[in-house]
């Protein structure tokens, strides 16, 4: 009965968007990232980001103003990972904050000695456990183009992440997958992944990624819908993994 009830309330909300045809080709012929995928998808995936935008609270920072064009650019990136998931892996928080370029919040760290400081870090996007996801539009403006390098998706993978708490890398697996061969594929490839980093070698995924488990989590998110081929050429097993757990294989619409 709830299924019943929640497709229905969905499908009203759906029906009464904004979001024109014209927006729709527009956002769609911006982000090369999408082409791989079938009509039905990109249906599935408008329905998808029209119910991101009604649960979602989006706001410009700095002045930014958040037009039709950049809700709809981002909303489209931040649904691909749950294509063939549900809008509820979105849940427990609500608002996107866009700033018109990086950002440097000041914090509070604490140094070895137990001496507090006040630093600033610049930063281009970042995701709070129930808080925000921040982005900047400087960097999202031309995300979507296949360089293997995507912010929407980098900060939206560290949403399903701390699905189950603080993100680390190890996101609420589906009941089909195994815990054991996640940790056996992710803990090798890091490792190895973090040698090649201070080695020096080039792999075509972003040395971030060396810097945590969870860092290493998003910017594979990112290698996977942008440029698949590189993961499957240097971590077969995490692809597999990836594959699995976003219930999409990118290189079956690269080969097609």
């Amino acid at each position: 009965m709830f299924s019943f009830i929640n497709r229905w309330w969905q499908d009203r909300i759906i029906k009464a968007s904004w979001v024109s045809e014209d927006q729709w080709t527009q956002a769609f012929s911006r982000l090369p990232l999408l082409d791989r995928l079938t009509a039905e998808e990109k249906l599935r995936l408008r329905r998808l980001a029209i119910l991101l935008l009604h649960k979602k609270s989006f706001s410009g920072a700095h002045g930014f103003v958040v037009t039709a064009k950049v809700a709809l650019i981002i909303a489209l990136q931040a649904c691909l990972p749950i294509l063939n998931l549900d809008i509820r892996w979105y849940r427990g928080w609500v608002s996107i904050i866009v700033y018109p370029a990086g950002f440097a919040p000041q914090r509070t760290v604490m140094d070895q000695y137990g001496v507090a400081h006040q630093a600033k870090e610049a930063l281009s996007g970042e995701a709070w456990q129930r808080g925000p996801v921040v982005l900047s539009w400087q960097a999202t403006e031309h995300a979507g183009e296949l360089d293997g390098s995507n912010l929407v998706i980098h900060e939206f993978a560290h949403k399903l992440d701390m699905l189950n708490g603080a993100a680390d890398g190890f996101p609420s697996l589906h009941r089909e997958m195994d815990r054991s061969v996640w940790t056996a594929a992710f803990e090798p490839a890091f490792a190895d992944f973090q040698s090649k980093t201070d080695e020096g070698v080039h792999t075509g995924i972003d040395p971030y990624a060396a810097s945590s488990p969870a860092e290493f989590f998003a910017v594979l998110s990112e290698v996977f819908f942008e440029r698949p081929q590189v993961i499957q050429s240097h971590y077969p097993a995490v692809y597999d993994n990836l594959r699995q757990f976003y219930r999409q294989d990118p290189l079956v619409g690269l080969s097609g």
